[in-house]
């Protein structure tokens, strides 16, 4: 054995030195880290399909294209999505499966930078604190379905007023006065919602707690084993919600005004091409929807065999994240096509955004059906639960690969069971009577212009101080192809240059979150930039860290913290031999 390490090794005189340097985890966990890889390859491309597609591209897709230009949106969208998403995608695949490390771990190659790798799980935490609570939400209209009348379908004196029309009457327009029984029923009976903040956001709600209870049980069941465990979930949650979207958009298909609705939504506004925050929300929508960012896409890459082909896996994800956006976005106008055309009204006048379009828009519509509406409301929030279930997995599976990275396997079901909890009792937050308040600022500060920074410098490290041609090497040599003109120009050209500028137009002319056209108090605005300075303060602390444990003088610290360490490579040492030849 020693005789065929100094072969493969020849640079290497010592090599108790060597290992002792080589990283401890990787080293005393080799053997439990080879037993986590995907049993089949498939379970990987359905995992990152059912990650990447979620509610960002059911709820999220189909009003940002209408609020930003409609057809014309699509422009901005696509180029950041080859220009910017896709390559982000592959260079996470590519980062975690050569390493066959977690999305901390992984910054090995420049340990200078692991603060990235914490700030994404930081970021991580945030978004699924308050993922949870949607999901709380999804789970109460989806027992509500079962009901003999759609609860929210007519008003009822418990929480309606004089100003209640049942939704599932037609012919009646919603005016200033006038609201749905849909509207009424999801913000003064479901969420209780207060109109101001300012005097604390109230206690949470019972039923909306025992929701989010189930729905954080489900999730431990599905991540608790690791991805033995998700990795067969996720045949499930990737390919229902296309069962589900493809039902509903025939339904909707033949209902009158369906087709003004799909020909509102893809109807091009060109004026809008020249709005600077067109392209920030086309860059948004391409970052939510791909789940790049936030370090799971590093961690489900990091279980897969060193020689597979991520590079057709990068181009198939991307295409059925565009394709499903789409295909929602036809759904979910056809929908409101009709209810337009029931309430001879304009569309714009029945499309909302977020929660608005899930439990208040749609569910207005479903109460107008004439034939089993209980069907429809079912499947569509059953839909929503497994996009739900589907894009938490892969989040939440990043957050504990991370945490339980040197705990024993035997042990990792109750650090997992522990993580569930916290995240419950932080989402009890989220469903208070001023949950919805919190909920826009942690996106907006915790999930939102955060991500462009980290990503920004996720690039630059690896382009700029790792060295683009040393990161081009090393994936030639592992997908055994080699990258054109086009990766090395998006990665250390155009998505630096464009996400720094992004960055720099919000930081001059900030948008700051509102609800319902309310301003926050300011105490709340200076809470969310201390969220968002808690995620991009791990990279100067992490930076400081490393220099100080780094031996030899304040020089020699500088420099080998921004060097590989002896660790970095191919974790199989008969790749990591060849590719060190």
């Amino acid at each position: 054995m020693e005789e065929e390490r100094k072969r493969l090794f020849p640079d290497i005189e010592n090599f108790e030195e060597a290992e002792e340097d080589m990283n401890d985890e990787m080293i005393k966990d080799q053997e439990l880290e080879a037993q986590q890889q995907w049993s089949h390859p498939s379970e990987f491309l359905f995992s990152c399909i059912s990650m990447s597609v979620g509610l960002g591209n059911v709820w999220r897709f189909p009003t940002t294209a209408f609020q930003n230009g409609g057809g014309a949106f699509l422009i901005p969208y696509l180029i950041v999505l080859i220009f910017i998403g896709r390559p982000v995608y592959f260079l996470e695949l590519a980062l975690g499966q050569f390493s066959s490390l977690n999305s901390v771990a992984v910054w090995n190659m420049v340990p200078a930078s692991k603060g990235i790798g914490y700030g994404q799980l930081v970021s991580a935490c945030y978004v699924a604190t308050y993922y949870g609570s949607v999901m709380a939400l999804t789970v109460y209209y989806l027992v509500m379905s079962f009901s003999k009348v759609l609860p929210w379908s007519v008003c009822d004196d418990a929480w309606a007023d004089e100003n209640c029309v049942d939704s599932s009457s037609t012919n009646v327009t919603y005016t200033d006065n006038l609201q749905s029984s849909s509207e009424q029923y999801y913000y003064r009976y479901v969420l209780h919602m207060k109109e101001d903040i300012s005097d604390g956001i109230g206690l949470p709600d019972w039923r909306l707690a025992l929701c989010l209870l189930l729905f954080w049980v489900v999730l431990f069941f599905t991540v608790a084993w690791g991805i033995k465990s998700s990795g067969k979930v996720a045949y499930f949650t990737a390919l229902f919600p296309y069962v589900s979207l493809v039902t509903l958009l025939l339904r909707g298909m033949t209902l009158p005004g369906a087709f003004d609705g799909m020909l509102y939504f893809i109807t091009p506004n060109f004026k809008k091409l020249l709005d600077p925050y067109v392209w920030l929300a086309a860059v948004t929508q391409a970052f939510f929807s791909l789940s790049v960012g936030f370090g799971a896409v590093i961690t489900l890459a990091s279980y897969n065999s060193f020689c597979h082909d991520i590079y057709r896996d990068a181009w198939i994800i991307s295409l059925a994240d565009t394709f499903t956006s789409l295909l929602a976005g036809f759904t979910i106008f056809a929908i409101l096509g009709n209810l337009a055309h029931q309430l001879d009204t304009n569309i714009e006048d029945v499309v909302r955004d977020g929660g608005g379009l899930a439990f208040v828009s749609y569910p207005d519509a479903l109460a107008k059906f004439t034939w089993a509406p209980q069907l429809f409301a079912v499947l569509f929030f059953l839909m929503l639960f497994t996009l739900g279930i589907g894009s938490l997995t892969g989040t939440m599976g990043n957050v504990i690969g991370v945490i339980t990275f040197n705990i024993p396997s035997g042990k990792r079901v109750y650090a997992t069971l522990g993580i569930c909890i916290t995240n419950f009792l932080f989402g009890l937050i989220y469903i208070t009577p001023g949950g919805q308040w919190i909920m826009n600022l942690v996106d907006y500060f915790g999930g939102g212009f955060i991500t462009y920074v980290l990503v920004l410098l996720e690039v630059v490290s690896v382009s700029y101080i790792y060295g683009l041609k040393n990161f081009i090497r090393d994936l030639n040599f592992m997908t055994k192809r080699n990258l054109g003109l086009f990766w090395k120009f998006s990665w250390k050209y155009f998505i630096p240059v464009t996400l720094l500028t992004i960055f720099v137009q919000n930081m001059v002319h900030p948008v700051m979150p509102t609800v319902s056209g309310a301003s926050f108090p300011q105490i709340a605005y200076v809470c969310g930039w201390i969220l968002a300075s808690v995620a991009v303060g791990m990279v100067p602390i992490c930076l400081m860290h490393t220099v100080y444990h780094t031996q030899g003088d304040t020089l020699v610290q500088l420099r080998d913290a921004f060097r590989p360490t002896t660790s970095w490579g191919p974790r199989n040492w008969k790749d990591r031999a060849l590719w060190q030849k």
